[in-house]
């Protein structure tokens, strides 16, 4: 990742929320982020995508028995 130098914005209200505009050299990818709070600053990250098969990992195994399913033939259709 490469440093950007620091830069001056403006903050304003939007409704009720105090808002910036986030600089295009400081744009973070996707569609959310994380806010914090630390001392007198605001840390903002990027929420990172936990990609499908990392997140079934994490699942713990059913530990139900599912009912039999009778195997019936399909019906016929007249048209």
């Amino acid at each position: 990742m490469t440093s950007v130098e620091a830069r001056h914005v403006r903050i304003f209200r939007n409704g009720r929320n105090q808002a910036i505009r986030i600089p295009r050299e400081l744009e973070l990818p996707g569609e959310e982020a994380i806010l914090r709070k630390e001392g007198d600053c605001l840390i903002i990250e990027p929420v990172k995508a936990t990609p499908l098969k990392d997140l079934l990992a994490q699942w713990a195994p059913l530990e139900e028995d599912f009912p039999a399913i009778d195997s019936l033939p399909a019906e016929s259709i007249d048209l």
